[in-house]
């Protein structure tokens, strides 16, 4: 079955559709496996594939897993991974022919957004992060694969946009930051405003809120999911830094500043926690983005990364007051951070129409 390819002149919002939240029920989650011949983990990939086979397994617990595969030589790792951990591939798990150089399924991967009769993907054009790695010319295609597998209706803005630069409480509020989105390393002949209308009509939000500055380390430029993120309408949870000499406090105080200023549709305050950092983290003298904030919301469980660090345990206590209906798990993530990313970079949603 083909995709619905639409019309310039119809957007996602005229036809009311909208990004759901993250918390809101998946009828799957979509991981890109990563390959050994990849640039993310270098001289440290084989403790990647059995984190990816426990990750999936645990997702599947709750809802279908779906993963990216490069290659059919590509597929015989992989497959051997899955049934080492036991996990149910087949069943629950389920493998697709999509290539994908590098991993980051979040960023790369098809974002989704539904209204009442139908789930629809939104393809975003993608330059993996202002051209640092080039070539992604395949992740590029991975959300048109996928609405093509489904058959699903396709829109395709003409603007670049990766899934871990924008947060959506699935109400009509959108969070980013200004150091990403306005970066003239993704779209320099954008402005500001054109920016938000494209985010308005792809996503059906009406609210845009701008933080500034992402963390140190972060290749992104400021990816905003490991900064602050909503965990239910009216909630966000946004990382401080404890430390005045750390080079992340200054800017997390500015991000904080500004959420306290920000106000609600209906003029109210938005409620915010605070989560603290796991400090300075660094391998081979190179600071990495470790971030509690870069958690993954499934239908059972909330994905926490670990470092391995006292606050850890702290920050799983915050976030397991916020979700009690979902266990927080503390997943160890400081092979995967060497990535430079976390949990939230390699996942990606489909929400279901319940």
């Amino acid at each position: 079955m083909s995709a619905i390819i639409s019309d310039t002149t119809v957007t996602p919002r005229s036809l009311g559709f909208r990004m759901p939240a993250e918390w809101a029920r998946h009828d799957a989650t979509w991981l890109t496996w990563p390959r050994p011949e990849g640039i993310s983990f270098p001289e440290a990939f084989d403790a990647i594939p059995p984190l990816w086979a426990g990750l999936a397994k645990l997702l599947a617990e709750g809802e279908h897993v779906h993963i990216n595969v490069f290659s059919p030589e590509h597929e015989v790792g992989i497959v051997a991974a899955l049934k080492k951990a036991d996990a149910p591939l087949g069943t629950r798990i389920h493998l697709h022919p999509f290539p994908a150089y590098e991993p980051w399924c979040r960023d790369h991967g098809p974002i989704f957004v539904r209204n009442d009769r139908e789930v629809a993907v939104v393809d975003w054009r993608y330059n993996a992060w202002g051209g640092k790695y080039p070539p992604c010319d395949l992740d590029d295609e991975v959300p048109q694969h996928v609405a093509h597998l489904f058959g699903l209706r396709l829109f395709s803005p003409p603007m670049i946009l990766e899934g871990g630069s924008i947060e959506v409480n699935g109400e009509g509020t959108l969070v980013t930051t200004e150091a990403c989105l306005l970066n003239k390393n993704r779209n320099p002949n954008l402005s500001r405003e054109e920016i938000e209308a494209y985010l308005r009509d792809y996503l059906g939000v009406e609210q845009i809120l701008w933080l500034g500055e992402g963390i140190v380390g972060d290749d992104t430029d400021g990816h905003i999911d490991d900064l602050t993120r909503f965990v239910e309408a009216t909630t966000l949870v946004t990382i401080v830094e404890e430390d005045p000499a750390d080079e992340n406090y200054a800017l997390l105080q500015e991000n904080s500043e500004r959420l306290a200023a920000m106000r609600d549709p209906q003029g109210q305050p938005w409620r915010v926690v605070d989560l603290p950092t796991p400090g300075y983290i660094e391998k081979d003298g190179q600071r990495l983005p470790a971030s509690y904030a870069n958690f993954y919301i499934a239908n059972e469980v909330v994905v926490m990364p670990g470092f391995g660090h006292p606050n850890d345990a702290k920050a799983r206590e915050i976030l397991q007051g916020l979700f009690p209906t979902r266990r927080v798990v503390l997943w160890p993530a400081l092979d995967l951070i060497w990535g430079l990313g976390a949990f939230h970079c390699i996942t990606q949603q489909q929400p279901g129409l319940n």
